[in-house]
Formats: structure tokens, C-alpha cells, sequence
């Protein structure tokens, strides 16, 4: 009679389903989402939405608005500028630099041409020139707090620079990711396959 000794069992602990295998999956997709996000408000949906991303710089649109605010803005026609509207518009006619202010009033200046008197939400007065609809840039469409400071820096090459390494760097991760799921399944279906 031949006896076959039996290898004792181990009862180990499963490292793909134990408590740190779950806090890094949990980690590593809010990271994942937050990146995703942030390409997503910042380049993707203005981008496609016709839309431009402008920065708050000062203090002028306190509290709703604060510095670092990232502002979305979008084209509108000039007849659905009222009070209230918040607007980029150029400082002066033709030039790069803009201020995100508060629509006050609408009027007509002595030209016969429709102006708008504008206020910072946290300034004491209203600016000092009325805005000609050829000067605005566009109307809010969404803010995100501190965004703004990622897009500053995020500026011309250097954007497209970023946009790639993080696009090739989603890719990679989901590869990583993918990869990852066979090697455990493989691992899974050998332990359990017959002698």
C-alpha cells in the first residue's frame, strides 16, 4: 500500500483583495480622476465648447471669485448682456489684456453706441470706462477655484508638453492597469486548477 502525504493547507491571505490592494486601488482612481478632471475643465471643454479660460488675478470679484479662480468664458450675443452678467472683456479695444467684472448697467454713450458700466463685486466703485460690445470677450460659463493658477502656468507649448506627457500617462496607467487584471486571473486559475 503506498501512502501519499497530503501538503497541509496554508491559508493565506489573498494580496489582491486584502485592505492595502483596496486603499491603492481606491487611491491610485481618485488620482486618476482628479487629473482627468482637471484636463477636462481646463483644456478639453473650453476647448470644444468654443470657450476661453481666463485667470483671476486680483481681489476685485471677492468672495465669489477669488485670485487663482480659473473663469470659463463664452461668446454671447450682445443683446443677452443685462445686469448681472458677469464678463472678460478687453481693457482696451484690441489689446491681450482683460478684466472678469460685473455688467451694472447698459446705456448709450454720447456716440449713439451701446456701452456697459462694469464693477468688481468687491470694488467700491464702478470701473472707470463703459465697455463697448466689441470689447467683450464673453460671458461666464463655469469657474473653478484655484484652477487658475494651473492654467497660468500652463501656457502655450508647456501646455501641449503636459496634455501629451498626461494623455500617454492615463494610457500608460490603464495598460498598467489592464495588465495587472490578467496576471491576477492567471494567478487565481492556477491555484485553483486540479494536480
Amino acid at each position: 500500500m503506498t501512502y501519499v502525504q497530503e501538503e497541509p493547507t496554508t491559508t493565506e491571505p489573498d494580496e489582491s483583495t486584502g485592505p492595502m490592494w483596496w486603499l491603492a486601488r481606491i487611491v491610485s482612481m481618485m488620482l486618476l480622476f482628479f487629473f482627468v478632471a482637471i484636463l477636462l475643465a481646463a483644456v478639453v471643454i473650453p476647448k470644444v465648447g468654443g470657450a476661453m479660460p481666463y485667470t483671476i488675478l486680483t481681489s476685485s470679484m471677492e468672495p465669489l471669485y477669488p485670485p487663482g479662480t480659473l473663469v470659463v468664458v463664452r461668446e454671447t450675443d450682445a443683446d443677452a448682456l443685462v445686469a448681472g452678467t458677469v464678463v472678460t472683456y478687453q481693457i482696451r479695444s484690441g489689446e491681450p489684456d482683460v478684466i472678469t467684472h460685473r455688467i451694472i448697467s447698459a446705456g448709450i454713450d454720447k456716440d449713439g453706441k451701446r456701452t456697459y458700466t462694469t464693477q468688481g463685486d468687491n470694488n467700491p466703485q464702478p470701473d472707470e470706462n463703459g465697455v463697448l460690445p466689441a470689447q467683450i470677450r464673453g460671458t461666464l460659463w463655469y469657474h473653478i477655484p484655484y484652477l487658475g493658477y494651473v492654467n497660468n502656468w500652463l501656457t502655450g507649448e508647456k501646455r501641449t508638453w503636459v496634455v501629451g506627457i498626461a494623455a500617454g500617462g492615463l494610457f500608460l496607467f490603464a495598460a498598467t492597469q489592464f495588465v495587472s487584471a490578467g496576471v491576477d486571473r492567471r494567478r487565481r486559475g492556477g491555484r485553483h486548477a486540479a494536480p
